[in-house]
């Protein structure tokens, strides 16, 4: 649906965006995550074409962003990050006003603004000005006037900064509902809303697209393995006995757990394997019930500190979607 090659924006000597390349399928919810000034939002305002790229190219739905930006816009809604509302209007009379300039046909609109509203869940506030309605509901509008003629593509930019966590949950929800019908983009820097939300996460670290893969998986690629920590009751021998047809003794910690007539084992695998089952078949044919078992991996909080703690001596991480 959108491709980006080789995006580069300069301000004289800064480089906000350094050579991004990125691919953005249909049907999916995608977080551009990343530390404050790290370049999500001059992207995303390339993407949507209200800046010019320096260098390199974006297609929507084969539609160059700058060369056929008509048709390329009619392809995707947008949020900034400071929603462009008209203070002085209703909500009705601003979502009739943002329809005339996408070109909705009149025949239907009515209709049609109705099914926007409610989808937000504005249409209790539709005759009140924009100007007394709460952050969250200006929020609310401000997605409206994205979803309008119900394109292919939502991108938001920072969609739940600044309100508070009620009203952060009832944004969370509304992205979701959005992305059953909708590709959706959104950028963040705030850990908790892209794992939650998003099935694909793009993390950017001084303008450079350092990570991209599903919450899961990005742990598992960079720390390169898993550990699988166990509390067993039974002896010690009985229980690495047990386990050393399943992994190499180097890969095995072992130890007397607080737990009584228990042991605590720690196995550490390669990152595609997977032993739970096979620990619990095999402690059940030596009669030695677990009582702990869970396989661990770096949080999204460790991926995010270790890849954009230093651009310098980070790699890119990078995997095939």
């Amino acid at each position: 649906m959108i491709e980006v090659k080789n995006l580069v924006k300069c301000y004289q000597d800064h480089v906000a965006v350094d050579n991004l390349n990125f691919t953005i399928e249909n049907g999916k919810i995608y977080g551009l995550l990343g530390p404050n000034g790290a370049g999500k939002s001059t992207t995303m305002n390339m993407m949507t074409g209200y800046l010019a790229s320096t260098q390199g190219s974006i297609k929507i739905d084969g539609h160059d962003i700058l060369q056929e930006p008509e048709e390329a816009k009619k392809c995707i809604g947008y949020l900034p990050e400071i929603p462009p509302l008209y203070p002085e209007m209703t909500v009705s009379e601003y979502l009739k006003f943002d329809a005339d300039l996408k070109g909705i046909a009149k025949k239907g609109r009515d209709k049609h603004l109705d099914e926007v509203m409610n989808l937000v869940k504005i249409k209790d506030v539709q005759n009140r000005l924009i100007k007394n309605l709460s952050k969250g509901y200006r929020q609310r509008v401000g997605l409206a006037q994205a979803v309008l003629g119900y394109p292919e593509t939502i991108i938001l930019d920072e969609p739940t900064v600044g309100l508070d966590p009620k009203q952060i949950i009832e944004i969370r929800d509304l992205i979701k509902n959005l992305g059953k019908k909708h590709t959706v983009v959104l950028s963040s820097h705030i850990l908790s809303e892209v794992s939650a939300v998003c099935d694909v996460i793009m993390i950017i670290s001084h303008g450079k697209l350092v990570a991209s893969d599903t919450p899961d998986n990005l742990s598992k690629h960079l720390i390169g393995s898993n550990t699988l920590e166990l509390t067993v009751k039974g002896s010690l021998d009985e229980v690495t006995r047990g386990l050393s047809n399943l992994t190499d003794s180097d890969n095995m910690k072992s130890k007397e757990s607080s737990e009584k007539d228990s042991v605590d084992i720690t196995i550490t695998t390669p990152k595609d394997i997977d032993l739970r089952e096979k620990v619990f078949n095999t402690m059940a044919d030596i009669h030695c019930p677990i009582l702990k078992m869970q396989l661990t991996t770096m949080s999204l909080e460790d991926v995010f500190l270790e890849l954009t703690k230093n651009e310098e001596e980070g790699e890119s991480h990078e995997s095939d979607l």
